[in-house]
């Protein structure tokens, strides 16, 4: 792999776009290049001086290339770090494949976790992310079988606060991010721009995570009153939305838990913590965890069933990864077609929503050739 080139690349950049020589993986030079060099503003400090870390950059980065430069260069090293330098020695010597380990109990929200090494972290809409996934090869004789839900905790946040508007997107299998667009810009679906669009899904999936108006304001570069703007108009658009998570945080402030449809509780303590900060967290967390766990929940679901499935029908196919929203199986060429459709079907069909689940099927050789 050509990472390292890419890594050295980079830092040849940062140097030349700071002006003067440094060690970028040091916080502390750093911050003199960035805060004293560049004069750019200190967002936060730590014990030791201005923060370095990745909030403080990403704001920073609409300001100087440097910071943008900087958090490339940490995501290029990381992948090179903890993929292209090390996944040679982790095949197993026995079967001749990496083996990841998926934890049940390490996310809060029941999501799985995968690590050593975690195969659910290496992104697919990057060319290093891709690069890497290129070197996982399916058997011969075999094929890679992906299987992605579309836009599941939308399809969750829809039936869960069971808002009419949002449930007829869905029902209509129109496009959310064009509809919501043209609910929060006040135009005709067909008038909405790609910028719109844009902006709506970063409003769809910010929602979902509790997202207030001046972190929506920042990721957008939008002054705070236009995200408050954003804000209202996506809720009288889709009342009942607001209607449910003011109440879930509202029922969990009274229970001390929060809760999702499958019975999955999690403590919400700190909605009275004196702690502003973790008061603030823990509402986040609360907004969000009903939609995110019952999304995990449907995808155990699907996989329990599946693999089941598979034996029942004497299938010479297996999971091989789940990647939070996406099953990959590895089958056998020869049955390929019988496979995809039972995956698509048994992952459709995994839970009884007010909307319709939805899956995606791609097939291919390699892993980097799926759902790019």
């Amino acid at each position: 792999m050509v990472l390292g080139q890419d890594v050295q690349g980079l830092e040849k950049d940062i140097i030349v776009a700071a002006g003067v020589p440094f060690n970028p993986n040091s916080p502390k030079q750093l911050a003199d290049v960035l805060f004293s060099r560049l004069n750019l503003p200190v967002i936060k400090k730590t014990k030791s001086g201005p923060s370095t870390d990745v909030s403080v950059l990403e704001e920073l980065a609409g300001m100087h290339p440097v910071p943008e430069l900087i958090l490339e260069y940490r995501s290029l090293a990381k992948l090179k770090g903890t993929y292209a330098d090390a996944l040679a020695g982790l095949v197993n010597p026995d079967t001749g494949r990496i083996h990841t380990s998926y934890n049940q109990m390490v996310t809060s929200t029941g999501r799985l976790s995968s690590s050593s090494p975690n195969l659910q972290n290496i992104p697919i809409r990057t060319e290093a992310g891709r690069k890497i996934r290129s070197a996982f090869v399916a058997a011969e004789g075999t094929e890679f079988i992906s299987a992605d839900y579309s836009q599941i905790e939308l399809r969750v946040l829809a039936h869960l606060s069971k808002d009419q508007s949002l449930i007829e997107a869905f029902t209509q299998g129109a496009d959310i991010h064009a509809r919501t667009a043209s609910k929060i810009f006040h135009v005709a679906q067909e008038l909405v721009t790609a910028d719109m669009r844009r902006t709506a899904k970063v409003v769809n999936f910010g929602l979902l995570y509790g997202m207030g108006a001046f972190r929506l304001g920042r990721d957008l570069k939008i002054p705070r009153g236009e995200a408050e703007r954003l804000i209202s108009d996506y809720f009288n658009a889709f009342p009942m939305v607001k209607v449910f998570l003011d109440k879930t945080v509202e029922d969990a402030t009274k229970q001390g838990f929060v809760f999702t449809e499958t019975g999955r509780r999690r403590s919400a303590s700190g909605l009275v913590a004196t702690n502003k900060l973790e008061q603030a967290a823990t509402k986040r967390m609360v907004l969000n965890m009903p939609i995110q766990g019952l999304a995990a929940d449907i995808i155990k679901i699907a996989m329990v069933r599946l693999r089941q499935a598979l034996i029942d029908q004497n299938l010479d196919a297996r999971i091989v990864m789940q990647v939070h929203d996406e099953l990959v199986l590895e089958s056998s060429t020869a049955c390929g077609d019988q496979v995809a459709k039972l995956l698509k079907t048994t992952m459709e069909g995994a839970y009884s929503m007010s909307v319709p689940l939805v899956v995606s099927v791609e097939r291919g050789s390699i892993w980097s050739e799926l759902h790019g």
